[in-house]
């Protein structure tokens, strides 16, 4: 699904429609947008006094919006030409999910291996 949005997104000369600015200005609003939700959780978490097996699910699942139903609702909503630039938001936002959450759980990993 993701490899086709994107390839429909190129197809339609996406590159050519958002300048490299704006792909800056995408990339920090996103991760701006990123670091919030994933601070709110890991306080709403540690507030509410889950243990930490439960904050770690909390803060992992609560920044996910999924790739995969966002493409498909977005081709049902809006014509095939403009797919591909009203998703490439969620593109930015997914990957910088994938790179953030990855440094995330090396740090909870290695907290637990501290405290082992």
């Amino acid at each position: 699904v993701v490899y086709g949005a994107f390839s429909a997104a190129v197809v339609e000369g996406l590159w050519r429609r958002v300048s490299a600015l704006q792909i800056g200005q995408l990339i920090v609003v996103c991760a701006g947008l990123l670091a919030a939700v994933l601070g709110v959780t890991v306080l709403f978490a540690r507030a509410a006094g889950f243990a930490k097996a439960d904050e770690i699910a909390i803060v992992f699942c609560g920044s996910k919006k999924s790739l995969a139903s966002g493409v498909p609702m977005a081709g049902i909503l809006f014509p095939p030409a403009a797919v591909g630039l009203l998703v490439l938001p969620l593109m930015v936002f997914h990957q910088l999910q994938l790179m953030a959450c990855a440094v995330i759980a090396r740090r909870y990993g290695a907290r637990a291996a501290e405290e082992a």
